[in-house]
């Protein structure tokens, strides 16, 4: 095992909301831009991206999700509209958005950022914003096109879905993109 692993805290998606996102991506896909796409299959709901930490820290970072977890209920979620961060004319991500019981799903992630950091993990310095990143831009692109291809999907919405499990990621990083590895998932009993 290698001395550091990069890891991050998120709810996977079930197989009908994967399908919606690569409807999406494969219709902004159409607009040529350039952009690195995420699999849809690797498509998450991130917590907390702990980034590379030792392999001596995943047993304790596992206890502190599941200490966390406990005694949170599960969420209803909808995928809901999309858009870039951090803007229009500055776009470095293509992501959609998150609706349904978002102080809910703040709550849990408040709780595992405060966790963690009194295990020496950093706190997140921007505030949570729940998202699922489709692609990230590699290129200039046109921000008349990008705002008609963001537009398009406003009025998106998923059917709803329930987060209940939260996992522990490895990331491992290739030339065909992230590969993650569930290291532990601790389903929500609030």
């Amino acid at each position: 095992m290698p001395d550091t692993i990069r890891t991050f805290i998120a709810f996977k998606l079930p197989e009908n909301i994967i399908s919606s996102i690569r409807k999406i991506q494969e219709d902004i896909k159409s607009y040529a831009f350039k952009v690195r796409w995420v699999n849809p299959e690797n498509i998450h709901l991130t917590l907390k991206f702990l980034g590379n930490i030792s392999a001596t820290d995943i047993e304790k970072v596992s206890e502190s999700i599941i200490n966390t977890v406990n005694g949170h209920a599960p969420i209803s979620l909808t995928v809901k509209g999309a858009g870039v961060f951090p803007c229009i004319k500055r776009p470095h991500v293509i992501w959609v958005g998150i609706t349904g019981e978002i102080e809910k799903l703040t709550s849990i992630q408040k709780d595992i950022e405060e966790n963690l950091e009194k295990l020496g993990f950093p706190r997140e310095k921007r505030p949570f914003k729940g998202h699922l990143t489709l692609g990230r831009i590699k290129g200039k692109i046109d921000p008349k096109k990008l705002w008609d291809a963001m537009k398009k999907f406003e009025r998106f919405e998923s059917e709803l879905f329930i987060a209940d499990k939260v996992f522990l990621f490895k990331s491992d990083l290739n030339s065909t993109g992230s590969v993650y590895t569930e290291l532990m998932g601790k389903r929500l009993s609030g």
